[in-house]
C-alpha cells in the first residue's frame, strides 16, 4: 500500500478526487443554505461575506450549489459505472471462459450498444419515463456495459492460457468457477482502472445531458444544471458558468491523473521500468 501511494501521480489525484468526493458528501448534512432558498432581492451578488461566491440568478448561494452539484455529479457517475460493472464485467468473464458462440453473442451485443450513444439512449428514455437524473444513470450505465465488458475479456483471455488456469481445469473445476476463482481476481487491477476513467466520462456525460435538459431536473441541481441555468447570462455573469466549469475541469483530471497512478502503480511491466529509471 505503501508503495502504490509512492506514486505521485495517484497520490496527487486520489488526493484531490477524495476531496471534491468529501465536499459532495458534506452537502447532504449541511451547506450554508439550502439550495431551494430563493431570494430574488439578493440575486446576482458578487463573493460578499455572506455568500462566499456570489449568488445566481434565482438569489441562491453558489458554494451550496456547486457543493450539492458535485453530490450530483459523483453520485450519477459512479452509479452508471456500478451498472457497467455489475453487468459488463460477468459478460466478459463469460465471452473469455466459455468461448465459441457465446463469446461472439457477447461481442455483437457490445458492438450493438456502441451504436447507441449515451445522449440517442436518454432520449429514448426521456420519451418513456420523461427527464431526470436517473434516467441519466440508467444511459450513461447502459453505455459502460460495453465498456467493461469488453476489458474483462481482454483481461481475462490474456491469463486464461496461464498454468494456473490450466490447473483449474486438470481439477474439475467448471467454466464458472474458473472465472470467479481465478479470472476476475486477476483483472480486479483493469477494472479497478478502467472505473476511474469511466467515472470521469461519467462526470462529463452527466454534464451534457444536464445541460442539454435530459439529466438532472429542478429543484436538485448538479454541475451540468448550472451550466445550463447561466449559459444565457454568461457576458454579464460570467462567475455563473465559470464556477461549475471549472469544478467540471478538475474533478476530471483529478480522476483521469488517479486513474494514470493506478496503472503505472498496477502495471508491473511500467513499474519495473520506473524503478530502473529510479536505480
Amino acid at each position: 500500500m505503501r508503495r502504490l501511494f509512492s506514486n505521485p501521480s495517484l497520490a496527487i489525484g486520489l488526493s484531490a478526487t477524495l476531496v471534491f468526493a468529501l465536499i459532495g458528501l458534506v452537502s447532504l448534512v449541511w451547506t450554508p443554505f439550502p439550495i431551494a432558498d430563493i431570494d430574488i432581492g439578493r440575486r446576482f451578488l458578487g463573493p460578499t461575506p455572506e455568500h462566499w461566491l456570489g449568488t445566481d440568478n434565482l438569489g441562491r448561494d453558489m458554494v451550496s450549489l456547486l457543493m450539492s452539484g458535485t453530490m450530483t455529479s459523483f453520485l450519477v457517475a459512479a452509479l452508471a459505472v456500478a451498472i457497467g460493472t455489475g453487468i459488463g464485467v460477468p459478460l466478459g468473464l463469460i465471452a473469455a471462459a466459455w468461448g465459441g458462440p457465446v463469446e461472439w453473442l457477447v461481442l455483437r451485443f457490445s458492438d450493438f450498444i456502441f451504436a447507441f450513444p449515451a445522449v440517442i439512449v436518454a432520449i429514448l428514455i426521456t420519451t418513456l419515463n420523461g427527464p431526470g437524473a436517473i434516467n441519466a444513470i440508467i444511459a450513461i450505465g447502459i453505455f459502460n456495459i460495453p465498456v467493461f465488458a469488453r476489458v474483462a475479456r481482454g483481461g481475462a483471455l490474456s491469463i486464461a492460457t496461464l498454468d494456473f488456469v490450466a490447473a483449474g481445469r486438470l481439477a474439475g473445476l467448471g467454466n464458472m468457477m474458473i472465472a470467479y476463482r481465478h479470472l476476475l481476481p486477476n483483472i480486479m487491477s483493469l477494472i479497478i482502472v478502467q472505473g476511474t476513467i469511466q467515472m470521469s466520462l461519467g462526470i462529463l456525460a452527466e454534464a451534457g445531458l444536464s445541460y442539454i435538459g435530459l439529466g438532472t431536473q429542478p429543484p436538485e441541481t448538479s454541475l451540468g444544471l448550472m451550466l445550463k441555468d447561466a449559459q444565457g447570462m454568461f457576458l454579464i455573469y460570467p462567475w455563473l458558468t465559470v464556477l461549475p466549469g471549472i469544478a467540471i475541469v478538475l474533478i476530471v483530471i483529478a480522476l483521469n491523473i488517479a486513474g494514470d497512478g493506478l496503472r503505472d502503480a498496477i502495471d508491473p511491466r511500467l513499474r519495473q521500468g520506473q524503478d530502473n529509471v529510479l536505480a
